[in-house]
């Protein structure tokens, strides 16, 4: 290989071959500081590495074809080779679960889709019914109650205040949306009149020096189609034969850390900054809430939470309450026993539906 005569250096060239990495690579890795070159001329910028960085650029690009984020690629390369490995094991343990938490998303949406597909499962006038039952709790911590849950034969709904005056931002947000239980559904469009509503509740919320809000997941039901709106970090789920799938996305530091791969969800529990909402309903002009529509079938069991209920306990135990309880009433106390049993730190939000054939 050709290197730099006289001082033992690679060129970027030669480097680049050494290590299986592109120069385009090595450049980025560069401006990282994942890889810095050995030697960087004042007047031309050409760099040049040492053969001894072979090794590290080597384990870079073998981390990289595991799919590795660059942020945690770094960490791992700063590590003694025992920890270095721990920490490859923990990732790939944990890409396997993402995985297999993105096989179970694909089988909702290949289900979901499916449905869309069948005509007599999408007719508006459908005759199903929905059992349902909501309830919130103080906790066992907080000195506030800030937490509003509703549900009807139509809809459900939870919102989690924050700031001064976040109970009654939850209340309003609500209460905002009730009126919505009974409108002729069949001559309206689902999601317009969810987003409508929460606009409304948005635009009327209490005002605190911009530190007071609320988060707001509902779900509107006619016939078999249920419209779905959601903004801030509360959750919905449902739970079909197959499991328990959560069909929200929280708007939140903590998760978009996650989405760039730079947090585990093990970690986002004690993250200093997980409280941070990246959007809410609270009066500001960001307001934009996720909308979707869904397809329900008989005996579902639809449950709306805040993050009192879903941050402390684990989904498999949250599927075995809501499948295990006799009723939606049941399955709402349930649900908040569980939280108490682990600390009930915040205060709890929740709302069940079950769906049946009329």
């Amino acid at each position: 290989m050709n290197g730099d005569r006289g001082s033992g250096l690679l060129t970027i060239g030669a480097f680049a071959r050494a290590s299986r990495l592109s120069p385009k690579a090595l450049r980025l890795y560069d401006d990282l500081g994942l890889l810095t070159p050995a030697h960087v001329d004042p007047y031309n910028g050409y760099r040049r590495y040492a053969p001894a960085q072979l090794e590290r650029a080597r384990l870079v690009a073998w981390l990289r074809r595991l799919g590795m984020p660059l942020a945690r690629i770094r960490e791992v390369c700063e590590l003694a080779p025992g920890p270095a490995a721990e920490a490859v094991a923990a990732y790939w343990a944990q890409a396997e679960a993402d995985t297999a938490a993105r096989r179970d998303l694909a089988a909702f949406l290949v289900d979901q889709l499916k449905r869309k597909d069948n005509a007599t499962m999408t007719t508006p006038d459908t005759r199903l019914t929905m059992r349902f039952a909501a309830r919130t709790d103080r906790g066992l911590v907080r000195p506030a109650h800030q937490d509003a849950a509703y549900a009807g034969p139509r809809l459900l709904a939870v919102a989690d205040g924050y700031g001064e005056l976040g109970d009654r931002a939850a209340t309003a947000a609500i209460d905002a949306l009730k009126p919505l239980e009974h409108l002729d559904l069949t001559a309206v469009d689902l999601l317009t009149a969810l987003e409508e509503a929460a606009r409304r509740a948005n635009q009327a919320a209490p005002t605190a020096d911009g530190a007071t809000g609320c988060t707001l997941t509902a779900l509107l039901r006619s016939g078999s189609r249920l419209g779905l709106l959601h903004v801030g970090d509360s959750r919905a789920y449902v739970l079909r034969d197959s499991g328990l799938f959560r069909v929200t996305h929280d708007h939140s530091v903590v998760q978009s850390l996650i989405d760039e791969g730079r947090l585990t969800p093990e970690e986002a529990p004690a993250h200093p900054d997980r409280a941070l909402l990246l959007r809410a309903l609270g009066g500001g002009p960001e307001f934009a809430p996720d909308l979707h529509l869904l397809e329900a079938r008989p005996g579902e069991r639809y449950l709306l939470c805040t993050d009192g209920l879903s941050g402390v306990v684990p989904a498999d135990a949250m599927r075995d309450a809501l499948a295990a309880a006799a009723g939606p009433e049941e399955a709402v106390r349930q649900l908040i026993a569980l939280a108490h049993e682990a600390g009930a730190p915040d205060n709890v939000g929740c709302a069940v539906g079950e769906v049946a054939a009329a």
